[in-house]
């Protein structure tokens, strides 16, 4: 059995380094960076000007997990709905596609 998830969802982690673009980075990378951030902020090592810019860069990627994770939730639900209706088509075209996933 793989170790690699059957669905990617945007931004989860596939043992890819991390891309130059903050766009690019995957979930677990983007909550590894959001975590780094937090400890740099509460090293109190930054200055005025650093501690603010590592907060806005903060708050943009944690507006951009709470995103993704809505996406997922959403996901889940209505694939609980076409269960419960019996409707569940397991060929359902979803949003999940990445980078990731294999043919």
């Amino acid at each position: 059995m793989s170790s690699k998830p059957e669905i990617d969802v945007p931004g989860m982690d596939c043992g890819k380094p991390l891309p130059d673009d903050p766009e690019d980075l995957s979930f677990a990378d983007m909550l590894k960076r959001l975590e780094q951030i937090v400890e740099e902020l509460e090293s109190g090592e930054l200055s005025l000007e650093q501690s603010l810019a590592k907060f806005e860069e903060g708050v943009s990627l944690a507006r951009k997990l709470e995103s993704v994770l809505a996406r997922a939730e959403s996901r889940v639900q209505e694939i609980l709905k076409a269960d419960e209706a019996g409707d569940m088509d397991t060929e359902e075209t979803d949003d999940f596609g990445g980078p990731c996933q294999e043919a």
